[in-house]
């Protein structure tokens, strides 16, 4: 599984123009399944998400984790993390876990971290068309891989 991790300001997600969800600071998280993932890699991830020391603390030194910080979680199912794009100009997607696989994966990423989180953890639809506006903080961005 990998998660892409952008600290935010705040961020907006919208399907077919209308709002869905926001949060007004933390983390805008983009998760994709890999057809190879199980309850290891959801555990593994949600625990790092979580324990993450990406944001400032009074000296402004990232030395604060998400939930000290008092932020919000957003987050998205995301299958295009796992292009591969070595060969050609049009990613494949063939490591992307199948739907009957990554949405009980995705859903259960969720519950892990909505269980250790302190603020807001809001989603997106799985599968749905979604327009995602953001205010990257720092910028600060992370990729993550439980492989």
């Amino acid at each position: 599984m990998r998660i892409l991790i952008q600290r935010v300001s705040r961020a907006t997600l919208s399907i077919d123009g209308r709002e869905y969800s926001h949060i007004d600071g933390g983390l805008l998280v983009f998760a994709g399944v890999e057809a190879a993932d199980g309850d290891d890699d959801i555990a593994w991830l949600a625990g790092k998400l979580l324990r993450l020391r990406i944001f400032d603390d009074a000296d402004g030194v990232m030395n604060l984790d998400v939930t000290q910080a008092g932020g919000q979680i957003m987050i998205v199912s995301q299958f295009t993390l796992h292009a591969l794009t070595r060969k050609g100009n049009r990613p494949s997607y063939i490591r992307a876990a199948r739907p009957e696989k990554a949405v009980p994966l995705y859903e259960s990423f969720v519950a892990a971290v909505r269980q250790g989180a302190t603020g807001r953890v809001e989603t997106g639809v799985f599968g749905a068309d979604m327009q995602v506006a953001l205010v990257n903080d720092g910028p600060v961005t992370i990729l993550l891989d439980s492989r």
